[in-house]
């Protein structure tokens, strides 16, 4: 799959007379030990030098008994003489004849060459597509004799991805795995032994409880590339992800995945077992949460830490604050409904996709089918449905969001304001199934709904009950945008441990719920309930209507100590 690389420099017959410059030719790529085509361009001081910027490695040849050409061909007037070489193609020197050479900062040996007799010939384009397949550079600076930062930090993900317990060390059975991910084949019991005493005898904290510590990784690659085999190194910076300038790739983060208008994205049971042992890894206290220390840890594999402090009020937490196993599982099914790309994303710095030996993450989702199939065959195998919650403002939409996630009225006042989510997702359970309920606050702006702030399987209007003017906005949404939708809806009375006023609207609610056939329910198993079966949220209802006064949902609303809401609601 890659490219022919272009080298300037060097031909490979010996006839008598010699010529200025030698036709172009390729060498296939099923006669190379690295299986790539090579195409050779020659080059002669008497002729005008085109050196191509597509050219990946450039090969200098001088003659021992001519000084002259020496003087002609050093790295500075190549790189003077010719500006428009890329400054990362490496540049390898043979001496002709007599002894070896290449500049230290690519290979610290060189064969000697003979052009006439083909003397070790094959051995110098080998060493030119290595510098290309395998370059040091990125890796590794000759005057500190150590390995780059950004090599460092790369390695560092690794070893972490590779540290499945996060104890710190690689045990036999995660050096075993390493192995056998990055190069298709295990350790034998010796081998491993003979590796551990390697770093055993060139340092202290190399080894501990008879694993590999992340210094004693990093000696092993260092050693590596000293010793010329930086192809070792390449190869487990590719099998993670890695490109040449040791920037994870596109194709690595971004796999390609098709989702059909009308479908959602959610995690599959693999994926969900993935998250779950991550979580595990983290939680070393055993508390089922995540402090801000597990968190921190857990996304140094992170180029960034991807969760602010609105995750906190987006999910449900302990009484500390933090994220709560639950939680964490939710938050990570909300990021795979709302954005699958950076899910994606995500799962491939944690190495999904190597850890449970996947082609990418595009195996952790599961796109769900066409919504209107699932209306037509009134059922779905759906997992997570999203409710839109709207209302004016000051309706009291943030506080129903939260009371899902089982905070009172008094640790609401806590949120900070730039802290605020408009987002909330727990778990329901609907008929003994466990699905995710997702709410949405929607920014009241009755001109303009915008399509994803309609596209939802449920919808909630919220009012509040101390407010005369606050249901018209509901009423209005209602017959503008959903009186002829099949989008189930439900209207809710909010702050209703406050004084009721009469609403400023030509129904009362009551009666404009009785009127529209808006439903009975026990609010968020129910709003799910609604998003699953959305036909039956359209059946023929009785005349029959009552409220269900104090809290809706005693198993929710009895542990808040408070009433909030109450719904506006009609029997069957």
């Amino acid at each position: 799959g890659r490219k022919p690389w272009k080298i300037l420099g060097i031909g490979e017959e010996f006839p008598d007379e010699v010529p200025l410059r030698a036709e172009e030719i390729t060498i296939p790529a099923d006669v190379t030990p690295e299986r790539v085509p090579t195409h050779i361009v020659d080059y002669s001081g008497n002729t005008h030098l085109i050196c191509e910027s597509t050219a990946n490695v450039i090969c200098i040849v001088y003659s021992v008994n001519n000084k002259k050409s020496i003087e002609k061909v050093s790295l500075p007037s190549v790189r003077t003489n010719n500006k428009q070489i890329k400054k990362n193609i490496p540049v390898i020197s043979a001496q002709e004849v007599l002894s070896s050479s290449i500049h230290s900062f690519i290979f610290p040996l060189f064969p000697q060459c003979s052009a006439k007799n083909l003397k070790n010939i094959s051995e110098l384009f080998y060493y030119a597509q290595k510098a290309v397949l395998h370059p040091t550079g990125p890796l590794y600076c000759p005057e500190e004799k150590e390995l780059k930062p950004s090599c460092i930090k790369a390695l560092t993900r690794i070893f972490k991805v590779s540290d499945l317990d996060n104890d710190g060390i690689l045990n036999d059975n995660e050096l075993n795995f390493f192995q056998r991910t990055c190069f298709n084949t295990p350790l034998a019991p010796q081998a491993l032994e003979d590796v551990k005493n390697v770093v055993r005898r060139n340092m202290t904290d190399g080894v501990k409880d008879n694993g590999l510590t992340l210094k004693g990784f990093l000696f092993l690659h260092t050693l590596f590339i000293q010793r010329g085999r930086h192809e070792t190194t390449w190869t487990v910076l590719r099998r993670f992800g890695y490109d040449d300038d040791l920037e994870l790739t596109q194709e690595y983060l971004f796999p390609m995945i098709k989702i059909p208008p009308d479908c959602t994205t959610e995690l599959n049971h693999n994926a969900y077992l993935f998250l779950q042992s991550v979580f595990d890894k983290h939680d070393k206290d055993r508390d089922c949460a995540l402090s801000p220390d597990e968190v921190k840890d857990l996304f140094k594999v992170f180029p960034y830490m991807p969760w602010g402090p609105d995750v906190n009020n987006t999910v449900c937490t302990n009484d500390q604050g933090w994220i709560t196993y639950q939680g964490y599982l939710s938050q990570w099914t909300l990021t795979t409904y709302l954005d699958v790309q950076r899910s994606l994303e995500y799962l491939g710095y944690l190495g999904y996709s190597i850890i449970y030996e996947q082609e990418s993450q595009a195996a952790a989702m599961t796109v769900t089918r066409n919504k209107r199939i699932d209306l037509q065959k009134k059922q779905t195998q759906r997992s997570v449905f999203r409710c839109n919650v709207l209302g004016a403002r000051g309706s009291g939409k943030s506080g129903f969001l939260q009371a899902f996630l089982g905070r009172n009225l008094q640790r609401q006042r806590q949120i900070r304001e730039d802290h605020k989510s408009f987002y909330a997702i727990s778990t329901t359970y609907v008929y003994g199934q466990e699905k995710y309920l997702l709410l949405h606050e929607v920014i009241p702006d009755f001109d303009f709904l915008s399509e994803a702030d309609l596209a939802c399987d449920v919808v909630c209007l919220v009012y509040d009950v101390n407010n005369p003017r606050s249901f018209e906005y509901c009423a209005k949404v209602y017959k503008q945008y959903f009186i002829d939708s099949k989008t189930p809806c439900v209207v809710i009375a909010a702050k209703s441990d406050l004084h009721e006023v009469r609403q400023h609207y030509s129904l009362s609610p009551h009666e404009f719920c009785r009127k529209h056939k808006l439903h009975p329910k026990d609010i968020y198993t129910r709003l799910t309930t609604m998003a699953m079966y959305p036909h039956m949220a359209q059946a023929d209802l009785k005349n029959s209507t009552f409220w269900l006064r104090a809290s809706v949902g005693a198993t929710v609303f009895a542990v808040l100590g408070f009433a909030m809401y109450r719904a506006l609601l009609k029997q069957r």
